[in-house]
Order: C-alpha cells, then structure tokens, then sequence
C-alpha cells in the first residue's frame, strides 16, 4: 500500500528531475546559441575565397569563351613627361647635332639616365630640340609627335636620300600603387603597354586583406583628374576602359572590413581571436563575481 509520504517522496523526485532536465535543456540552448555565435563570427570575419580569385567567370561555365577586351587608348603627352627622342640620318655628323649633352653615363643608370638624356615637356607643352628649337607637343600622342619631327625636319634641314630615322617614346611607364599591396610606391615599367594586373603583380600582389572588387585608379586629364573603379574578381574588367593604365595614374586598393574588425584571415585566425576574447570575458566575469 501506498502511503501519502511514499507519495510524496515519488513527487519531489519527478519535480526535481523535471527541473534538472530543465536546467539542462536551457544550458544546452545557451551551448547552441555560443556555438552558433562562434561559428558566425569566424564566417563573417575570415576573407572568402570568391573576395580573392581574378577574373572570375560568374555563372558562365564556359572558360573557353573569346573574351573581347577594348583596345588601350592612346596616351597623349601632358606636362612634366619626359620623352625620348632618337634622331638619325646616314650622315654620323649630323646624327651627331641631336644626341644629348655628354653625361657620365658610368654614374648614371636607368631613370637617372633618362632624366638628364630625355626631353622635358615644359609648363607650356613644349620640348626643346636642337636645330628645331620649341615644339609643342601637349595633346599629341608619341607617334604623332615621331610624324610632326620627320615633317619639319624633311622641310627644313634634310632629304629623303639623307635616310632620316625619328623614334619617340615616353621615358618609362610610371604610375604609383598606394593601399593593401605587398610593396606600394611609384614604379616604372619599360614598356608602351601596361594593364592593371600587371601594375598590382609588379607591387608584390595585393594582399589578404585588399578589396579586389573596389580599386580606384585616378586618371590624370588635361581638365582634372578622374576617378574610376574597377572590380578585378569579374573577368568584365577586361572590358573596362581602365584595364589598360596611362602612365601618371594613381591605384588605390581598399582595406576589407576584415581588417578593420582585426579578427583574423583565416578560420585558425579568427577562432584565435574568439578563445582569446571569450578568455578574456570569463576571467572578468569570475574575478567581478568574487
């Protein structure tokens, strides 16, 4: 038979049970929800692969397919260029009126050469050449100046049996990287063409934490500078007019939120940061309950 206590007794156990499976069931909420925390914060803080890749394809699976890039426009010279110009004839004595001013070349390399050999373009777009003295070459682009030296100088001093040969190229491709690369600063290519790629390989790559979706590139014109950004995870940046640099312009890469936020690049990195802080918030929390 049972009893009353017996009955009791039988209660207060079932209660307490029920309150402990309570208990527990709230402390495993309270698990989930830290964990689900955790695993969001390392997800949202660490840099994704897609933020990383080039010239990605999008949807389009076809990675055979042509794409169509536009063609660089022509540099036009502005002020404070500096040209090459090369002017030979089959005559040594002649060729000999349009080198430049005798320099030891021993002590001078690369752009210190061609800063002491090339020709200045002045305030006022003009360069000075021996025999033709000022021309303006403001606005043209290096094979129509090449075009205007031949003319005059056929008009003037030679003839066509003097073999006459003009080259003119701008002295170095310069441009300047600043922001989230391995090594920014100005930097000059010998080369006519230079695309964007090629400009951000040559500063080391950007790194983890640049924004390869954003880059600015800033274009100097002859009415202001221009602003431009260009995303370089879409292979769609093959068709932007900006691709293709001019010498003079200025790229800067963004830094990712990641950054900003310091909690890491990778998942190792970011769990790091998280056991440190929650570390960190469980040793106050104990030292403030005591």
């Amino acid at each position: 038979m049972i009893t009353k206590k017996t009955n009791d007794l039988f209660r207060n156990l079932l209660q307490k049970y029920y309150l402990c499976g309570l208990k527990l069931k709230l402390k495993m909420k309270k698990i989930y929800i830290y964990i689900l925390f955790i695993v969001g914060l390392i997800y949202t803080s660490c840099v994704p692969t897609k933020d990383l890749i080039y010239l990605q394809n999008g949807e389009n699976t076809d990675l055979n397919k042509t794409v169509t890039t536009t063609n660089p426009i022509p540099y036009r010279v502005q002020t404070n260029d500096i040209l090459s110009v090369v002017i030979k004839t089959s005559d040594p004595k002649l060729s000999e009126l349009f080198k430049s001013s005798p320099i030891n070349q021993n002590a001078l390399q690369g752009e210190q050469s061609l800063y002491f050999d090339g020709f200045t373009v002045n305030d006022h777009g003009n360069i000075r050449i021996p025999l033709l003295g000022e021309l303006n070459v403001l606005g043209f682009t290096p094979d129509e100046i090449r075009v205007k030296i031949e003319e005059k100088l056929l008009a003037e001093y030679f003839n066509k049996a003097s073999n006459l040969f003009v080259t003119v190229k701008l002295a170095g491709f310069r441009y300047t990287v600043n922001g989230e690369v391995q090594n920014p600063g100005s930097k000059v290519l010998y080369q006519e063409r230079v695309n964007i790629l090629e400009a951000v390989a040559n500063c080391g790559d950007i790194t983890v934490t640049g924004d390869r979706k954003n880059v600015v590139v800033m274009r100097k014109l002859p009415q202001g500078v221009e602003t431009h950004t260009i995303d370089l995870t879409n292979i769609s940046a093959l068709q932007s007019p900006y691709y293709y640099l001019q010498p003079n312009d200025y790229i800067y890469i963004k830094p990712l939120k990641q950054k900003t936020w310091g909690t890491g690049k990778t998942g190792i990195e970011s769990l790091s940061t998280v056991i440190t802080l929650l570390s960190l918030i469980t040793t106050t929390y104990l030292l403030l309950k005591k």
